[in-house]
């Protein structure tokens, strides 16, 4: 049972009316994140909800936003006043000023008719809040944009009471939500299938103009996920074809014709990378400490961890292959990393910025090498028919094209900036040499 009390939730006040901005608040009034939108969904979603105690959550916000309806309706009336009488008002949009005769009506800024299409109902309770929360969401961030395109003071005070209550709403709607003690990824009563729901696919890969790298975080490392590299360059659908367990490519036969002198080829490969790897463990707390930018000194700390992390997934490698994990002297990330103590040396005598620019671009050489040798030897592992030692690799190559891709940013942001010469940092301030020899004169 509705009755309307004829008083508004929040008293609408406004002092200067804006034809153009009451257009855009009907954005809130019948737009896809407007009042109406989130009054009928809740709503609805509560006549079809079992769940009597819930049910009265979704009720009581759906009636609240009936009320913003109403606030919104008057704020909007209020600015649009003038299209019924003033002609350079009414062009602003002939369509509210002729057909609606400068009032309200049921339809977006742009004039497109409110419609049911908006609402997101499914009839499954967890997925619905999780769609009310959104919803609440991007009622915020409209009320957010409102409030910056208007200097009136009580249409400001009026959205910022509405933008108010989209977070408190958030709120209620997360605590009921978490309150059914389900299972975060519990959704509907089918399980997922194992495995393949834990399968994180990189399916963008390489480097653009602006330095676009294959991020690694939680949303696709630790815990269970299985980072699975570019499955469209695999294979796709074999184990499913043969009764398998649904993997995306769980491929246990080579593709050479000559698997085992392959294997001796990726086997020197790794040794090399495990020398390679131990020796720049040795070399990054110097590089850390080399450093003058905090923002520098951050990734190389951070790689310095992921290096350590490296060395403990080629030990897996050579378990996985059965054969000792044994380092063979590496001399080219020895010749690099003589070459990167030089470097270190010389920026002793240098500025910050372009220390740290020669600090970089002997990382990067550093980077370069290692990726071209993880690439060979995930390829390798590939087409001996080793796709686990291939995940491994696969791991430690996003780790070292991430590293020369920031490595890359923090460069790029060192050379937009313009030290002043070191000649002049050293002189007293208001100091220059046209002075001294004035004064010695």
């Amino acid at each position: 049972m509705y009755h309307h009390v004829k008083k508004l939730m929040y008293t609408v006040r406004v002092d200067e009316p804006d034809p153009a901005f009451g257009n855009m608040l009907l954005e809130q009034f019948g737009g896809a994140n407007g009042e109406l939108a989130a009054a009928m969904q809740y709503s609805i979603q509560g006549l079809n909800c079992d769940d009597l105690v819930r049910k009265d959550l979704l009720m009581d916000i759906g009636t609240e936003e009936l009320s913003h309806l109403e606030i919104v309706g008057a704020l909007a009336r209020l600015h649009l006043k003038p299209l019924k009488f003033n002609r350079d008002a009414a062009e602003t949009d002939p369509l509210i000023a002729i057909a609606g005769g400068g009032g309200v009506n049921l339809h977006n800024s742009m004039g497109n008719p409110w419609t049911a299409d908006y609402l997101k109902i499914t009839g499954e309770l967890d997925v619905d809040l999780r769609s009310d929360i959104a919803a609440e969401a991007r009622a915020k961030i409209v009320y957010e944009r409102l409030l910056n395109f208007t200097q009136d003071a009580g249409t400001k005070d009026a959205l910022q009471f509405l933008m108010t209550r989209e977070i408190t709403h958030m709120k209620a709607f997360s605590a009921a939500l978490e309150s059914m003690g389900k299972p975060r990824f519990s959704i509907g009563k089918i399980p997922p299938t194992p495995r393949l729901v834990d399968q994180f696919f990189n399916d963008s890969t390489g480097q653009g103009d602006h330095g676009e790298i294959d991020a690694r975080g939680p949303w696709n490392e630790g815990g269970d996920w299985e980072f699975v590299e570019a499955p469209a360059f695999q294979e796709l659908g074999s184990s499913a074809a043969n009764g398998g367990d649904g993997a995306v490519d769980d491929r246990s036969t080579h593709t050479t014709g000559t698997p085992e002198v392959l294997q001796d080829v990726l086997v020197d490969v790794l040794r090399d990378l495990l020398h390679a790897e131990g020796q720049l463990v040795k070399a990054l707390p110097k590089m850390v400490k080399a450093a003058r930018s905090p923002g520098l000194s951050q990734i190389l700390e951070r790689h310095l961890e992921q290096t350590r992390g490296h060395v403990e997934r080629l030990n897996q490698c050579f378990a996985l292959l059965d054969v000792p994990a044994k380092a063979k002297p590496c001399k080219g990330m020895a010749g690099l990393l003589d070459e990167g103590a030089e470097v270190m040396e010389e920026g002793k005598e240098k500025d910050d910025v372009a220390a740290d620019l020669a600090l970089i671009g002997s990382g990067q050489k550093v980077e370069h090498y290692e990726i071209s040798s993880y690439v060979t030897a995930r390829n390798m592992a590939s087409q001996i028919g080793q796709p686990d030692v291939g995940q491994l690799l696969g791991l430690s190559l996003a780790e070292e094209e991430m590293a020369n891709a920031l490595l890359a940013q923090v460069a790029r942001e060192l050379m937009s900036t313009t030290p002043e010469p070191r000649s002049r940092r050293g002189a007293p301030a208001g100091t220059s040499k046209s002075k001294k020899a004035a004064k010695t004169t």
